[in-house]
């Protein structure tokens, strides 16, 4: 007998129920490198907090499915609605774009909670769903509790500012138009140029209204993601300027992970000796030994890369969004005669500094193109034996900087050596904001393709935990036997620390490193160097003769206790000569456990990283009565000198 639903058959359900349970059926199909198809839930759960607005739809549905099919749709519980979309980027990175969550919010407040991971998503072209509640669509009851009023144009609500924030955004104002709304969102969410946040909002009163509903929009559907292959035009007058080139890079971005595409990147380097230099998004595409891995580029990048791109006469641009880091302001590429080869899927990426050598398509089908064209090309040896030397003095400067000091307050390098020689190749490490993602992205140490996960294109204060979580659980689901790290400074954990409950009430493991520099190291560090002299960057009591906070008294905030507090196991790393030792010690029993583990370390913030060389603008006041801010517009007029426009 056939299960095969007859055309025109439908199912009484509500718009909620529907949703989720076609959401349950969608499916994501890719290749990997070495043809292998792969096939994975696209949207495998569902966050939500509940309220007025979500609890009668969404929870209902939730509930329902939990009774009848807990196994198809899970539901997932967290303590903080950003915090939902975090972990939904981290799953999709360790996932490479095929798969993401979705996160359902209350009306109000809560929905309005999802717009920073709604921002994060979309700055960082990952996918995210998101299912924020909305107000009654029938204004049967209005206003309603928590809804914004505007008396200029009353169809707004908060969630009109998922708009600019969302790769798609439509509302399901009648229950009819879920078909194609949800068809769509799923077609963005798959979609390697158009990814990011995915807004359905969903009106209250609409989320729990019932509709007959054809079965065929409930079978599993499947969602191929494109590998376009470069056009035979663009690629001749790329291999043509390459073939040119005495200097060439690569400058390799998250594209190449989300593509798969590290194994062909090696065999393209490896044949042609082009040194390859990556954004935060690219950490792993190559092992840190490579022999012409040259670490991270721009303003947090390594001496090697950035002295070698000063003098790169052909940039060749993979996957990259070209962020202001990655290039460090547009100073780091200082051959007046440089041009820009960008492979990208997206052209909005493709074009960017003005490139005429644009290749628009799939990382992996441009690099595998590549090398087939560029077969009879090898870099000058000039080039080659730069490369060795270059690498061997940086690698010699991070040993260095790896060292224990023996001072009670070690430097955030020596805790990251420490951090390092503890950890496995397989080990993901996990950061977002502050001073750690410029020290990782010169000193981590990457040994697996995706080992290094650091959201720096909205470095987003408060991501950490809960895109550790995330990364965590995609790991899991993989099957893959990965510790997940996560380091942290105080400032960024107090912004978003309760995700550590989700993990204590799952009995999720991941080893979150706290260092302690009671106050914001890298603002710190910034406000020096524009002459504010770090006003406001320190965690310091409030002084009422000065009224400011830049006095000698430390808080009495106790972040160990806080973390014990949600049932985390804790470790403190007392002040003293041999910190570094017992933070390896610590590391050691955490990697031992199969709890999560949180390790509080105190530092010296005015430690800093070996100098990579870069830079980043950031205007320093033209006029000032303060002596350091005009010292610090002086240096900042001569740095500016080095800008340019990059037009390749």
């Amino acid at each position: 007998m056939s299960t095969t639903p007859a055309r025109g058959e439908t199912r009484r359900m509500t718009v909620s129920q529907a949703l989720l349970e076609f959401l349950a059926n969608q499916w994501t199909v890719d290749v990997d490198a070495d043809g292998t198809e792969i096939r994975e839930r696209t949207i495998p759960a569902v966050f939500g907090i509940f309220g007025h607005g979500n609890v009668a739809g969404i929870g209902q549905a939730l509930k329902q499915l939990n009774v009848e099919q807990p196994d198809l749709l899970p539901y997932l519980q967290a303590r903080n609605e950003q915090a939902m979309v975090h972990q939904s980027v981290g799953y999709a990175r360790i996932h490479r774009r095929r798969g993401t969550y979705a996160s359902a919010a209350s009306v109000g407040p809560g929905a309005a909670n999802l717009l920073t991971g709604a921002a994060l998503a979309t700055t960082n072209r990952m996918p995210a769903l998101l299912l924020p509640s909305d107000t009654f669509a029938t204004r049967v009851a209005d206003p309603v509790l928590q809804q914004i009023e505007a008396p200029h144009d009353t169809s707004i609500t908060v969630n009109d500012a998922f708009r600019p924030l969302s790769r798609f955004f439509d509302r399901v104002d009648r229950p009819e138009k879920l078909f194609s709304i949800a068809l769509q969102a799923i077609r963005v969410l798959t979609d390697p140029v158009e990814t990011g946040a995915v807004t359905i909002a969903l009106p209250e009163d609409v989320q729990a209204e019932e509709l007959d509903v054809p079965v065929e929009f409930l079978q599993p559907r499947e969602w191929h993601i494109r590998r376009p292959l470069p056009e035979a035009g663009p690629l001749a007058r790329a291999v043509a300027a390459i073939k040119a080139a005495k200097n060439p890079i690569v400058v390799a971005g998250g594209g190449v992970i989300y593509s798969g595409a590290e194994q062909a990147l090696q065999a393209l380097v490896e044949a042609t000796g082009i040194p390859v230099g990556t954004s935060q998004a690219g950490g792993g595409v190559l092992n840190w030994d490579h022999p012409q891995y040259l670490g991270g580029i721009g303003a947090t990048g390594t001496a090697v890369a950035n002295r070698i791109a000063a003098t790169a006469d052909v940039v060749i641009g993979i996957g990259t969004r070209y962020s202001d880091f990655t290039t460090a302001s547009r100073t780091v590429f200082q051959n007046p005669d440089v041009v820009f080869v960008n492979v990208n899927v997206a052209s909005f990426d493709a074009y960017k500094h003005g490139s005429q050598l644009p290749i628009i398509a799939d990382a992996r089908e441009a690099i595998r193109a590549l090398q087939t064209e560029l077969a009879d090309y090898t870099v000058p040896a000039e080039l080659a034996e730069r490369i060795q030397t270059e690498n061997a003095q940086w690698d010699a400067a991070v040993d260095a900087a790896f060292q224990p000091s023996g001072l009670d307050l070690p430097g955030q390098p020596e805790i990251i050596g420490a951090v390092q020689k503890a950890s496995d190749p397989q080990d993901v490490i996990v950061q977002a904001a502050g001073s750690l993602p410029g020290d990782l992205h010169k000193l981590w140490r990457v040994r697996d393709p995706l080992g290094y996960h650091v959201e720096y294109a909205f470095s987003c204060m408060g991501y950490e935990i809960a895109g550790g979580l995330g990364v965590k659980r995609g790991a899991l689901a993989a099957g893959e036997d990965r510790d997940v790290i996560v380091m942290v400074g105080d400032g960024s954990y107090l912004m978003l620390h309760t995700e550590l409950v989700t993990a204590v009430a799952e009995g999720i493991k991941i080893i979150v490193v706290l260092i302690q520099n009671h106050g914001y190291a890298s603002i710190g560090h910034l406000s020096e160097t524009v002459g504010s002299e770090r006003f406001g960057t320190w965690y310091r009591e409030y002084d009422p003769a000065t009224r400011n906070f830049q006095g000698e008294q430390i808080l009495p905030v106790d972040l160990a206790m806080n973390a014990r507090s949600y049932g985390v196991d804790t470790i403190e790393i007392e002040p003293g000569a041999d910190a570094i030792e017992k933070l390896g010690e610590a590391l050691a029993v955490a990697k031992a456990s199969e709890r999560s583990t949180f390790i509080h370390i105190n530092s010296n913030p005015l430690i800093y990283a070996p100098d990579g060389e870069g830079w980043w603008d950031v205007p320093v006041a033209e006029v000032s009565t303060i002596e350091s801010t005009q010292q610090a517009r002086a240096e900042y007029v001569e740095q500016v000198k080095a800008q340019r426009p990059l037009l390749g």
